[in-house]
């Protein structure tokens, strides 16, 4: 094929080591296995910055932009614009700068848009380029919920952005050629929400990388000490897994405790919010921050927990613990988008006494366990490798002869 592709993305792809930027650089893999890619997006910090050379070693070329804008003044901006906070936040007129002169200097053949928050740099394209939009989650739905949770001025501001962020998606789809969601479940209810039948909105699930999370790999081991260990992994300062983890550790692990005295529970993961610190004071919470390498905490866990209240998509987490063959128990929510079945490859518990119940009862059988965890690690290999999940990407941009430079 000729023509090169755009592909935008709110963090830089970097190390995939958070589940935006697991979507986003094996994204990212895929494009540019099809044909030159040229990468604009952001930086959160000097962590990020960091990342340029990788970066630049797979992009054609790249922008790479520092995010300095406060939440304060994108809110703002935002109410004065009347348009979503999330889009607020992450404008910046250097980028759209930059994708008029790629555009312009470039054989550009198709436009990627990772997330809703990225949409509004892609300007109106010439005919023959093509607009895909993976929104990844339908984002309104989530601060939707929390509007209805909450209440005050927070509660106000997330029911306004479920409003305003909806409609920017609907209109955001109707322009684009195809938009893609992490899995059939959100495909349908934004199908629902938007009009647009199944060949404008399609499911484009996430993998996880099956040589990486393996059981056999050689990783780091972690002191699994004494007594049974409880593990949950994740960005800590994530809203929907600190809710998560506070909800574990002081509803079902008093339970678990009373039947198992010395079960220990360990929150894995980088920049706990004040909240999640103050978890270690409970008897027998452990609180890493980040770790170098998360697979050890996952092998030396008797049981992966994901507890999500509120969940959207397919959690990476709950994959890469059953790619490691743990057996894992998690709410409806954190199983809901993921191809596998209770009682089978994974447990599923809707609230804090189910949790411990099934836990408590896994525990007393470990050859149960064991079990589960074998059927988990089996179901990631026929069901969620990185190269079947995204097959037909190419398709979806170019059509069936699109993956003939790959090949």
């Amino acid at each position: 094929m000729t023509g090169e592709i755009l592909f935008l993305c709110h963090r830089i792809p970097f190390p995939p080591d958070r589940g935006d930027k697991i979507r986003s650089c094996n994204l990212l893999k895929r494009l540019a296995q099809v044909a030159p890619v040229h990468v604009g997006c952001f930086a959160d910090d000097d962590r990020d910055m960091g990342f340029a050379g990788e970066l630049a070693a797979i992009a054609q070329s790249h922008c790479l932009l520092r995010r300095d804008k406060s939440k304060i003044v994108a809110g703002l901006t935002g109410l004065a614009k009347r348009e979503p906070l999330l889009v607020s936040l992450f404008d910046h007129p250097g980028l759209h700068q930059w994708v008029a002169q790629t555009l312009a200097d470039h054989p550009i053949r198709a436009v990627v848009a990772y997330s809703a928050q990225m949409a509004h740099f892609v300007p109106t394209l010439p005919p023959g380029v093509r607009f895909l939009m993976d929104f990844v989650d339908f984002d309104s739905a989530k601060y939707a919920a929390y509007g209805a949770q909450g209440s005050g001025p927070m509660g106000w501001i997330n029911r306004r952005e479920g409003r305003v962020l909806l409609d920017f998606e609907r209109r955001v789809a109707a322009r684009a050629d195809i938009s893609t969601f992490v899995s059939e479940a959100e495909a349908a209810l934004f199908r629902a929400a938007s009009g647009l039948g199944p060949d404008r909105i399609v499911p484009l699930e996430n993998g996880v990388a099956l040589d990486y999370f393996d059981p056999a790999a050689d990783f780091p081991p972690v002191d699994h000490g004494d007594g049974p260990l409880l593990v949950f992994t994740g960005q800590m300062d994530y809203r929907p897994n600190v809710e998560a983890v506070e909800s574990f550790a002081r509803q079902t692990l008093p339970a678990i405790r009373t039947v198992h005295p010395n079960a220990r529970f360990a929150i894995v993961g980088r920049n706990p919010s004040k909240a999640v610190e103050a978890l270690a004071a409970h008897p027998g919470v452990i609180v890493t921050g980040g770790v170098p390498d998360v697979r050890g905490w996952l092998a030396a866990a008797d049981i992966v927990v994901a507890p999500l209240r509120i969940a959207r998509g397919i959690q990476n987490k709950v994959l890469e613990a059953m790619a490691m063959a743990r057996p894992v128990v998690a709410s409806p929510q954190a199983a809901e988008g993921i191809d596998a079945q209770d009682d089978l490859h994974l447990l599923i518990a809707a609230n804090p006494a189910e949790e411990g119940a099934r836990i408590n009862a896994l525990l007393a059988d470990p050859a149960r366990a064991a079990q589960l965890g074998i059927a988990a690690r089996a179901r990631m290999e026929a069901r969620y490798r990185w190269s079947a999940t995204l097959a037909h990407l190419p398709d979806l941009l170019f059509g069936p002869l699109a993956d003939s430079r790959a090949a």
